[in-house]
């Protein structure tokens, strides 16, 4: 079960970064209400994906832990995982939840993805206003 539960996560966060990086034109501005909006609604829907990996990975073994690497098990509901996904995408984490075990792999991909969009947003709204800029 949780092998599936994987793979479809893994899929939707993949659908997910395709459809941010898939081609679009966007109207002549520094700031793209448009871009914005597709790039909230990506997080969020990686934030959820990784959640249900999170989830996944927790149905087999303790996948986090409170305050330290040997501290006592942190609640695995899905709420907590939740918590700990969106503190890892935006903010690479507060230290209050420590991911042991597979997790790890998969937190640091999420704090990897969650520093490396929002700066491909920046550059891509930058680099689409100078090409309009350059058109007229």
């Amino acid at each position: 079960m949780s092998s599936v539960l994987t793979g479809a996560a893994l899929v939707f966060i993949g659908a997910n970064l395709y459809y941010f990086f898939a081609n679009k034109s966007y109207k002549k501005s520094r700031f793209s209400s448009v871009l914005f909006l597709k790039l909230f609604f990506v997080m969020l829907g990686l934030t959820l994906g990784f959640s249900v990996i999170f989830y996944a990975l927790s149905l087999d073994d303790v996948v986090l832990r409170v305050g330290t690497l040997d501290g006592k098990p942190a609640d695995q509901s899905f709420m907590n995982l939740l918590y700990f996904s969106g503190v890892t995408i935006l903010s690479v984490g507060y230290g209050d939840l420590i991911p042991v075990g597979s997790l790890r792999f998969f937190a640091l991909l999420e704090a990897t993805i969650g520093v490396l969009l929002p700066t491909a947003y920046f550059m891509k709204a930058m680099g689409s206003s100078g090409k309009e800029e350059e058109q007229d």
